[in-house]
């Protein structure tokens, strides 16, 4: 009998093993980001990590002893083979988990998880492309070892060759019991009243530290779970009259006035959704110089709202934030949802109704993440996408690259009624960041990679308007330039809870503006969902119907920005920015730690307010 036990704890003890060696390979693949940390701190990642990694092992020892315990009470014996089968499967999806994870958190920071699965699934294409820039080699090599040394361990430390225990027949039911019994006591995470959570691995202010601690296989599970059971609001932080009166009291104002910068109410409008053009690529912005210098000149001749920031991380969140002013729901995404997209409002829908030809334009697939249900559900009455492509011009791994795109744009504006409206989303500046000539940027690094599309995206639009001049439908149109997210790269210091990370430019721009304003930065802080109230307002149209946009040119707007990523959220306002990071309910950063505290906990509540009521809005 006590070797019967005996067999069940190294079943147990090879589990808990595995989880500390995957944690040892994410703290070293991402040393860089830990270099700040000392070994107690490090040290401290596995104590704290320890309920979840013996969750996980509980999870995985909970068949075998339930085949045991029915075993147990007949008289055959099974063998060892499905044992064999049963871990050597664990092990390769543990690995699985293991490479997929080190990939999605370089990217996205943060553990893989559903919505990784969910991008997969309905734009398969999409993402082996974009984790084609993934270390392929490093990655495959991660992989084969943990298998190997997986399956090298489990014939040391298991007991393939387990058997029945001699007990007599009215003590069976009491071990049985016994066994579960401690069994999901340990997959709780133990005799407290609440079950373990992602919370419980969280000790410090250094949110790199409180990742390498969350077990990551825990992790995903949870929030698969969390994901598939039935809607509801996972970010309830105070009464909803309280956090509907917060957000509502941000976006009224004194007079609804606004500053006419258009020579006209009734232009044309193109918007030019850029792909991860991020404020770091933008000398005027505070980034680098030369990586955009064509923006540069267009800034010199438009309006740059400086101090703006995108809703969220990913492409299916900006498009909806920009077009529908709609913000980022964290873990969620509404696009894919018809149900609920459809019954957005969105700039298309407004301009069709005011009798704009309106179109949109990419060089890849439209039906990514359901744009295509999103866009002609509202009214979008010419699409173009790949396609609409000649074979010749699908010169990138996602579809035709931005100067091709733009060429067509302009060759079908040449053509249609005016006015018009459309919608242009660019792809050359996503991962794996290849180009159809040589980099402007030498070299294989991927910051330089980055770099170059950019480069490649910014003297595209350069090429356009060049074009667009000659052409009799410029002087009356206005073009937004807006970024879809922002992103890490090019010099991979900004992470997800950070509003570096977010910072974007939106430019007005073109014969549209008149001309004492060209050259005008505007520099209340706002979001990518501004935009809609903001264009709106310039050609007299009423607005309110986006409830999530304010007007950046109405001095009576009042300076916020609301962003956030998966199960996190941050807000912004004159000199303070803070972070919330949900899963382990802890402030991640706060820019001004010299401000007055209530200051700052006033920039939280607005953080926790603003989360909670855009998924009120989502759920409704």
């Amino acid at each position: 009998m006590l070797r019967s036990l005996f067999s069940f704890c190294r079943f147990f003890i090879f589990w808990i093993i595995l989880a500390l060696i995957t944690r040892v390979i994410f703290e070293v693949y991402f040393r860089n980001k830990l270099s700040g940390a000392s070994f107690s701190e490090i040290a401290q990642t596995f104590q704290y990590g320890f309920l979840m990694d013996a969750s996980v092992a509980a999870y995985i020892s909970s068949v075998p002893l339930l085949v045991f315990c029915v075993n147990w009470f007949t008289k055959g014996h099974i063998g060892s083979k499905w044992l064999r089968f049963y871990v050597y499967l664990a092990v390769v999806i543990i690995a699985i988990v293991t490479v997929v994870n080190l990939n999605i958190f370089r990217e996205w920071g943060t553990k893989v998880n559903f919505r990784a699965f969910d991008v997969f699934f309905n734009a398969p294409s999409e993402a082996f492309a974009a984790s084609s820039s993934s270390p392929l080699f490093l990655t495959f090599a991660l992989f084969v070892a943990l298998i190997a040394g997986g399956v090298f361990l489990s014939k040391y430390i298991i007991d393939f060759d387990f058997k029945k225990p001699n007990a007599p027949l009215i003590v069976k039911p009491v071990i049985v019991v016994l066994l579960l019994g401690i069994t999901l006591l340990i997959i709780r995470g133990g005799l407290q009243v609440a079950p373990i959570a992602q919370s419980n691995a969280y000790f410090s202010s250094k949110p790199i530290l409180n990742q390498s601690a969350l077990n990551t296989e825990w992790n995903l599970i949870q929030n698969v779970v969390e994901n598939l059971e039935s809607p509801g609001n996972p970010y309830v932080f105070m009464p909803a009259k309280k956090a509907s009166a917060m957000v509502d009291s941000m976006y009224a104002v004194k007079k609804d006035s606004t500053l006419h910068i258009l020579t006209t109410n009734r232009p044309n409008v193109v918007i030019f959704q850029l792909e991860s053009f991020t404020a770091d690529l933008i000398e005027s912005l505070g980034g680098e110089k030369g990586d955009a210098p064509n923006f540069e000149d267009f800034i010199k001749q438009g309006v740059l709202f400086d101090s703006v920031y995108a809703a969220s991380d990913r492409t299916d969140k900006g498009i909806v934030a920009i077009m529908s002013a709609f913000p980022s729901q964290a873990t969620r995404t509404i696009i894919i949802d018809n149900e609920k997209q459809e019954r957005l409002p969105a700039l298309s829908s407004v301009f069709a109704d005011q009798g704009y030809r309106t179109s949109y334009f990419y060089g890849g697939e439209s039906e990514f993440m359901n744009f295509k249900a999103y866009l002609l559900s509202h009214k979008i009455t010419d699409l173009v996408d790949k396609r609409d492509f000649e074979a010749k011009e699908m010169n990138s791994k996602w579809g035709a690259h931005d100067d091709i795109l733009f060429r067509r744009n302009i060759s079908y504006l040449n053509k249609v009624q005016k006015p018009f409206f459309s919608y242009v989303q660019t792809l050359s500046n996503h991962e794996p960041f290849e180009l159809p000539v040589p980099p402007h940027f030498p070299g294989d690094d991927m910051g330089n990679k980055f770099r170059s599309t950019a480069y490649y995206t910014d003297a595209s639009l350069k090429q356009y308007f060049d074009t667009a001049k000659k052409q009799s439908w410029y002087k009356n149109t206005l073009f937004v330039l807006v970024a879809d997210h922002g992103h890490r790269l090019p010099l991979d210091k900004s992470e997800p809870y950070e509003p570096r990370k977010y910072h974007i430019p939106i430019l007005f721009f073109g014969d549209a503006i008149k001309p004492e304003y060209r050259g005008l930065r505007v520099k209340k802080l706002g979001n990518q969902t501004d935009i809609a109230a903001t264009l709106l307002a310039q050609l007299n149209l009423p607005h309110q119907q986006f409830k999530w946009s304010k007007n950046l040119l109405n001095p009576y707007s009042l300076d916020f920005a609301f962003f956030d990523w998966d199960n996190g959220m941050g807000f912004m306002l004159p000199n303070q920015a803070v972070t919330y990071d949900n899963a382990g309910q802890t402030v991640s950063y706060i820019q001004n730690r010299n401000a007055p505290k209530a200051y700052t906990n006033k920039t939280l509540d607005y953080a926790k307010a603003f989360m909670q009521q855009v998924f009120t809005d989502y759920l409704r």
